[in-house]
Formats: structure tokens, C-alpha cells, sequence
């Protein structure tokens, strides 16, 4: 081994505190990146591919036939900024049942006369495109008496012979047919709808869209543009999981960053300023100014290099669960994180601490010998002086106002403590303010989990569950009916179960609700409708805009809903279910994620004049206070168990993305805490090895073990204190940036009350938690100065 190379083990062998405080700086930040980093390539790449290869449609539009002639819709063709098209092509919605099976959801089936095209180009994944009006081409995935080969049954008798699978990258319809297969399927109460399909030049943002929407409707007659869809939506679905956890992991990553330039700035700056004896005697015996600049960096590098190494395993071992399975909806391969990711952030990783370090080292390798072995490792005469006569002056124990001086004698070294101090209190006010958040969220997502009793028939029928994630509502299984917002048979005898529910004892509120399928004009596929009765108040999701709904003619839909359709609060929309059109007015912006935000919630009684529209399926009941629930369960089942139906605790429905955020943000969090608190410790090391001779003076005229602990814990507390207050409003900002993002990941936006979480017995223990970390930093070296023996720190200069 060469003389340079002796030099840096023996520094790093020597100095373990420094080089376990740089190794977990560096997998601290390492870690976040990786997983960031991971999950923004994994999330885009799939999507992506697909969609080139296919020619997605960066914009699905629904056109009304009966406002706009085919000649109109071709001629939008020619738009500025659409670089291909495709259509019109015929839509309808339709109802297909399954021979010797149940009703399908309701599908949105285009009529197109090949596979191919300028514009979305269908994969066929099985069978052949239909050649006749009485072929169709189904989804992907299909129950399995639906494959190909077998039959379905149209509305007046039709029969329909699947002839092959296919998928579109950007959901553009259900199912399709020939245009005259398509026309043969159309109702006549049914609207003459078309779609064209557009691209346009790059990769076009949401609000180009926007802009790009505005024009389309423009060239159109009035009121034609029926709704449209956005190739965003379906890379929404496909990565809506992982994006959501995008923001906040490049939060901590960028944390352990910053926190990683400080420790090892620090670090060699502490080591370069506790060692000036040794360079001066290292540059006497022959080595060269870049010599001494490389040993210094190579001490910061090899124990970066190892927490790198670890960092990028840890960040692979959080990263794979965190990969949603979006293969499955594009075809490729599986997922996992690139390879490219790892050595990227390794390498960056690695630059940012051999800068961090250069320029401590380069004031190493600027030293003069003579001048570096004369002046030792003492702080300069006179230095921090004049902050020990304005200490003395307090009416505070000596021991404490010499403490409080100390940080003043080396004031480059008490700032990067200072740092340290406060990015931990950020860190650790950015993930207590998080966590406040999800749980309000969590809260927020279902009012159904503030009320203590559900009540549904004794027997429930099985309900058509919702689509997978990235599919349409086609494309899961399909085993029970689908039912309009109107249809169906009550599941219980409604009026006498809210009776009984009434006359109960202990009854605060209650409202009935009913989950049933529909489909509205210009959107794609059926969605979820939520039609509530009785207490409309009680049923109520947190509102961005607008209010919940008050009576009939009113929806409430979530922000991925009006980001979809393109509509907004106030606007009209048509509801389509059992051959009924109902228009609802939007009064209301809800914080609901479920369906992949695709749902409208509204009155019954906005469907009062089609049969069976009072039915619920479930009834949700709020207790008055001091009610015991099982009391209270006990005595209705009574009541109810004649009519067929059961009341029961309402389930504690805790989504398992919450618990992850909670559990990572800790995680994470423990560990810059951690690296902040070993800042601290190796300044204090530092300090007390420089004074030790200080200290023994102290000790031999009458300083006792406590009086020093004292006084090494007073020399960080007024440190912590200016850290603590600095930490937490940067804290506090990072975390009102963070959580939007975190809401426009996950297709939403947050209410006021979701993001305003820091309140006054919050706030005030964050802001003592730049003490606690620079006390517990403090706390063992303190120890150390308490037990050093009089004598042995008199003889050691």
C-alpha cells in the first residue's frame, strides 16, 4: 500500500465517529433517490412505449351526431397543432348480455372497420378483427364465458359472436364492431354520437390540452363537443399509485442531500481544523499540497462509498413493492428498477460528497508546513472572547455561561452544527405534519367510517365490484347484473327498516345509500353512481368547491371527474341508465378517491320517476354520544331480524397507501434525526479533544463531573434553539409544497383543512426538537469530558 493510501485508512480507521455520521448521510440520501428515481422511470416507461408504438390519441373527443355532420367532425382535422386523425367513428353505449350468463357493464363499443390507422391502433391479443355487423371485438380481460368464440345477446334479440380480444393504450372505447355492426346496435332513444381521435405534435401537456380542447370546440356548432378524454387520464391510471409517491420521496432525498453536504463538509472541515499538526507534519515529510487535498477527500469518499453501497440496496429493497403491476395493462415486461437509476444516483451521490469535501481539503493543502505545526490544533488567540465577557455577565452558573461562549470559537464548525440541527427539526416537522395529513385524509375518504352502524339485508347479494386500476369497466369481471342507477330489486323493504332504525333508542341520524352503474354523455365506459337518501347532510364527502348536494338535480363529482370530462362546478350532466336520461347539475367538487375518481354521487330522488329508485342497499347510522354500539346493534338486530336485515359495526377501512407514507416518512425521518444528532456528536467530539487541556484546568480548580456535562450540553442548547426555529418553518414549507403535489399525483385536489395541520400544541414541541436532537447529540461526549481524569487532561496539549 502507498504512503497516501496508509494515510487515508489510518484517518478513516481513526476517526469512527466521522466516518459512521458521512456513511449515513450518504445512505440516508441515496436511499430516497433511488426509490424517487425508480419509481418516476417506472411509472412513465411502460405508458410510454405503449403508447408510441400504438399511435395513442392524445385526445378522445365524443362528438353529438345530431349537432354536427360527419363533414364538420373530419374537418377538425385540420386544427392547428394536430398532426393525425382518426374518425368519426360511430359510439354507443350498450348492454350486452353473456349466453347462459349475466348482464355485462355497460359498454362503450366504437364502429371501426380495421384494427389500424393514423391514430390508436388497437393490439389484437387474440382471434381477428369482425367482418360482419354481427362480430365484435372484446377487451382483454372478459369473464370467462366471454372469450372468444362465444356469444352475446343485443338489446331486441340481436346475437353477437366475439371474434377476437383487443386493447387500446389510451381507452378509447370498450369494445368495437363494424360501423354497420355498430349502427345495427344503436337504440332508437339512443344519441347519434361519433369520435375522432387526435394527435398532436410532442408530447403535449395538460394545459395544451386544455388549450387544444377550446379550439376543438370552437370549430364545432354549439354544444356539439359532447365530452372528451385525455391520454393523460390513462397514464393517470397507470401510474397513479406509484406517482403518489413521487413527491414525497424526493422530499427526503432532497433532505438527506442537503444534510449530506453539511455532515461532510463538516466532518473534513473538523477533521482539517483538529489536525493541522498532523498536515504540517505530513507536508515536512514530502507530501505535496494535492497529495494532502486527495487524502482528505478519499477519507470523505470511502465511507461514502459504503453507505452508497447500502443506500442503493435499501432503495431497491423499498422500491419493488412500491411497483404497481401496470404490465399487465400495456403488455410489457415486469417492472423493476433500472438499472441506470442505481448507477446515476450512486455516481451523483459520490460527486456531491467529493465537492462537499474539496474545499475543507483545499485549505489543508494551503497550509504551510511551519505554520500548521506551530500553530496546532488550538482555535486562534483571542477567538470567541468577546462572547465569553457578554456570558459572564448572565446570571447563570459559570459552567453554563462558559458553554454558552464555546460555539463562538469556531464559528465555521458551529454553523454547520447548526444546519444539521435544523434540517433534522425539518425533517422531522416536514413527516409529523405528513402524517397529521394522511390521517386527515384517511378520515376524509369515506364518511360512511364516521358512522358506527351499517345496516344491509340479512342475505346481501353479491355487487358488481369495480374495474381493476387502468382498466375500463369491461374489463373486470362481470358476474352479477349491471344495474342503471334505477334498476334492480330492493334488497330489504326499505321503509320498514328506516322505521325500525327511527324508533331505535340512541338513533342520532342515519341515510341510505345505493351503489349502482350508469354512464354519462361523453365519457368512455359505465361509472359508479351513489345515489343517497333520507339525511343528505350525514352523507357528505369534504368539498374542495362548491357544496354537497341539498335535493334532486344535483351531483357532486371528484376533481379526476371534471379533469376527464373537461366540466367544472356548474356545469350539466346527462346520466344514462335503463334506457332513462336524467340531467344533473355539478354543484360540487369531492375529495373521493374511489373508482380511480370517476363516480357521481347524487339524490334518489333525482331518479323519482323510475321505478324501484327508493331502494338502498345500505343504511349508515350515527350514534348519539355515550351510546354503547353493541347495546345499540343488539337491540335493532331485534327489529330487524323479521325484515331480513342485520345491523353491524361499520368496518375501519385503513388504506394500506397510508400506512406505507406513515411508514416510510418515519423510517426516513429516524434516519436524518439520526444523522443530525451525529453531526452534533462529532462537533462536540471535536470541540472537547481541542479543549481537553481547557478542561483539565477546569476540573483542577473545583469543576465538577455535572458542572461539565453542563457545560458541554449548554455549549450546543443555544445551537439547538436557533436550528429548532429555523427548522420548522422551512419544515413547514416544504410540507405545503409537498402535499398538493402528493394531491395531483393521486388525481386530486386537498381541502384547506388537510394541508392546515400545524396548529399551536404542534408547533411548539417542533420547535423544542432542534434542542432535544442537539442535546442527545451532545449527551455522549459529554460523558466523555465528565469521566476524563484531572491529570491526564493537564498532560495532554
Amino acid at each position: 500500500m502507498s504512503a497516501l493510501g496508509r494515510v487515508v485508512r489510518s484517518g478513516v480507521g481513526r476517526r469512527r465517529v466521522q466516518t459512521l455520521v458521512v456513511a449515513l448521510a450518504t445512505l440516508m440520501s441515496v436511499a430516497s433517490a433511488v426509490v424517487a428515481g425508480s419509481l418516476v422511470v417506472a411509472s412513465s416507461a411502460p405508458f410510454e412505449h405503449a403508447f408510441g408504438r400504438a399511435h395513442g390519441a392524445h385526445l378522445t373527443a365524443q362528438i353529438d351526431g345530431g349537432k354536427a355532420t360527419a363533414a364538420q367532425a373530419t374537418a377538425t382535422a385540420d386544427l392547428p397543432g394536430v398532426t393525425a386523425s382518426a374518425g368519426p367513428f360511430p359510439v354507443a353505449v350498450v348492454s350486452l348480455t353473456a349466453r347462459g350468463g349475466g348482464p355485462l357493464p355497460e359498454l362503450t363499443v366504437a364502429g371501426r372497420s380495421s384494427s389500424g390507422g393514423p391514430v390508436d391502433r388497437l393490439e389484437i391479443t387474440a382471434g381477428r378483427w369482425p367482418s360482419g355487423p354481427d362480430e365484435i371485438m372484446m377487451p382483454v380481460q372478459v369473464p370467462p364465458d366471454v372469450g372468444v368464440g362465444s356469444t352475446l345477446t343485443a338489446p331486441g334479440g340481436r346475437t353477437l359472436k366475439v371474434v377476437g380480444q383487443a386493447r387500446s393504450v389510451t381507452g378509447s372505447a370498450d369494445a368495437w364492431t363494424t360501423p354497420a355492426g355498430l349502427a345495427a346496435l344503436r337504440t332508437a332513444k339512443a344519441p347519434a354520437t361519433t369520435q375522432m381521435l387526435y394527435r398532436f405534435s410532442g408530447s403535449p401537456a395538460k394545459s395544451a390540452l386544455a388549450a387544444d380542447r377550446s379550439k376543438l370546440a370552437a370549430a364545432l356548432p354549439k354544444g356539439a363537443l359532447a365530452g372528451t378524454q385525455s391520454y393523460l387520464d390513462a397514464k393517470y391510471v397507470a401510474d397513479r399509485e406509484a406517482a403518489t409517491f413521487v413527491p414525497f420521496l424526493m422530499a427526503f432525498g432532497a433532505l438527506g442531500l442537503g444534510m449530506s453536504v453539511i455532515v461532510v463538509a463538516g466532518v473534513v472541515g473538523g477533521t482539517v481544523g483538529a489536525n493541522l499538526r498532523r498536515i504540517g507534519i505530513l507536508k515536512a515529510i514530502g507530501c505535496t499540497p494535492a497529495e494532502v487535498v486527495r487524502a482528505y477527500v478519499a477519507q470523505a469518499l470511502v465511507p461514502a462509498g459504503a453507505g452508497t453501497l447500502l443506500g442503493v440496496v435499501l432503495g431497491n429493497l423499498i422500491a419493488y413493492p412500491l411497483l404497481g403491476d401496470v404490465q399487465q395493462v400495456y403488455g410489457t415486461t415486469g417492472l423493476s428498477v433500472a438499472w441506470w437509476v442505481d448507477v446515476a444516483v450512486a455516481a451523483g451521490a459520490l460527486l456531491v460528497v467529493a465537492v462537499a469535501a474539496l474545499v475543507p481539503a483545499l485549505r489543508a493543502g494551503r497550509l504551510r508546513s511551519a505554520e500548521a505545526i506551530a500553530v496546532g490544533r488550538a482555535p486562534s488567540t483571542g477567538r470567541g472572547r468577546w462572547a465569553q465577557r457578554i456570558a459572564g455577565r448572565l446570571p447563570l452558573h459559570r459552567a453554563v455561561t462558559l458553554g454558552l461562549a464555546t460555539p463562538f470559537a469556531r464559528p465555521v464548525r458551529s454553523a454547520s452544527m447548526l444546519a444539521a440541527v435544523m434540517f433534522g427539526t425539518a425533517a422531522a416537522t416536514f413527516a409529523i405534519g405528513l402524517a397529521a395529513s394522511l390521517n386527515t385524509i384517511g378520515a376524509a375518504r369515506d364518511p360512511a367510517a364516521s358512522a358506527a352502524v351499517s345496516v344491509m339485508g340479512g342475505d346481501p347479494a353479491p355487487q358488481q365490484q369495480g374495474p381493476p386500476p387502468g382498466q375500463g369497466p369491461a374489463q373486470g369481471p362481470a358476474q352479477e347484473p349491471a344495474q342503471g342507477p334505477a334498476e334492480g330489486p330492493p334488497s330489504m323493504d326499505g321503509a320498514k327498516v328506516k322505521a325500525a332504525i327511527s324508533a331505535q333508542s340512541g338513533t342520532a341520524s342515519f341515510y341510505g345509500v345505493r351503489t349502482a352503474q350508469a354512464t354519462v354523455t361523453g365519457v368512455v365506459g359505465a361509472i359508479d353512481m351513489r345515489l343517497y337518501q333520507d339525511d343528505l347532510r350525514a352523507a357528505a364527502y369534504d368539498i374542495i368547491a362548491g357544496h354537497w348536494i341539498t335535493g334532486p338535480g344535483q351531483a357532486v363529482v371528484p376533481t379526476h371527474f371534471l379533469d376527464v370530462t373537461g366540466h367544472r362546478v356548474g356545469d350539466t350532466i346527462t346520466v344514462l341508465g335503463q334506457g332513462t336520461a336524467v340531467r344533473l347539475r355539478i354543484v360540487g367538487e369531492a375529495f373521493d378517491l374511489e373508482n380511480d375518481g370517476m363516480r357521481v354521487h347524487a339524490a334518489a330522488s333525482s331518479f323519482s320517476g323510475v321505478e324501484n329508485q327508493g331502494a338502498a342497499d345500505e343504511y349508515l347510522v350515527r350514534l348519539k354520544p355515550g351510546v354503547s354500539t353493541a347495546s345499540y346493534i343488539s337491540g335493532l338486530n331485534s327489529a330487524l331480524q323479521p325484515l331480513g336485515a342485520q345491523a353491524m359495526a361499520s368496518a375501519d377501512d385503513t388504506s394500506s397507501t397510508i400506512v406505507i407514507l406513515d411508514s416510510l416518512a418515519a423510517l426516513l425521518t429516524l434516519l436524518l434525526v439520526t444523522v443530525a444528532g451525529l453531526g452534533v456528536l462529532n462537533a462536540v467530539v471535536l470541540d472537547t479533544r481541542e479543549r481537553v487541556h481547557d478542561l483539565g484546568v477546569c476540573k483542577a480548580i473545583g469543576m465538577s463531573p455535572r458542572q461539565t456535562i453542563a457545560m458541554v450540553l449548554a455549549s450546543v442548547a443555544a445551537l439547538g434553539a436557533a436550528g429548532g426555529l429555523a427548522g420548522l418553518p422551512a419544515g413547514i414549507a416544504l410540507h405545503h409544497l409537498v402535499m398538493p403535489l402528493m394531491g395531483d399525483a393521486a388525481g386530486t385536489r386537498l381541502t384547506p383543512h388537510m394541508t392546515a395541520v400545524y396548529d399551536v400544541p404542534l408547533v411548539v414541541p417542533l420547535a423544542l426538537g432542534g434542542i432535544v436532537i442537539a442535546m442527545l447529540g451532545a449527551l455522549l461526549p459529554a460523558g466523555w469530558a465528565a469521566k476524563a481524569r484531572t491529570a491526564t487532561a493537564l498532560r495532554t496539549e
